[in-house]
């Protein structure tokens, strides 16, 4: 799946481009042209507003976002094998966070150990 995104607001481009880094291409190859403008001219056009008739309603999250672009994606080309293009990626960033989640959490884990002992030590020497 390749995504190309045009947004009048900055923010919104901006976040947009963060959570499809992976997807991004130019507009002339991409198969989804995410806009935070209404477009009737354009059967790949992904719309994402405040509005109830919009593709995804703001807020959302990363993964709103992502499932709801892949039900576009299957909408447009129900011949093209989704799972390998997108799932696949999604999943190895889900390890991979979870890998530094678990690191993180080791060191926190570490840390509060050390800090426990220095105070106990620190009360028994007085």
């Amino acid at each position: 799946m390749k995504v190309a995104v045009e947004c009048h607001s900055p923010l919104l481009q901006k976040s947009l481009e963060l959570f499809l880094s992976k997807y991004l291409s130019s507009k002339k190859q991409c198969d989804i042209v995410v806009r935070d403008a209404e477009c009737l001219d354009d059967s790949r056009c992904f719309y994402i507003s405040s509005e109830s008739k919009a593709d995804l309603v703001k807020p959302f999250s990363k993964s709103q976002l992502i499932l709801a672009l892949e039900s576009k994606y299957m909408e447009l080309y129900p011949q093209k094998d989704l799972k390998e293009k997108v799932i696949a990626p999604e999943a190895e960033e889900n390890s991979l966070d979870f890998d530094i989640l678990e690191n993180r959490i080791e060191q926190l884990t570490q840390e509060y150990k050390e800090n426990i002992l220095r105070a106990v030590k620190a009360f028994y020497e007085k």
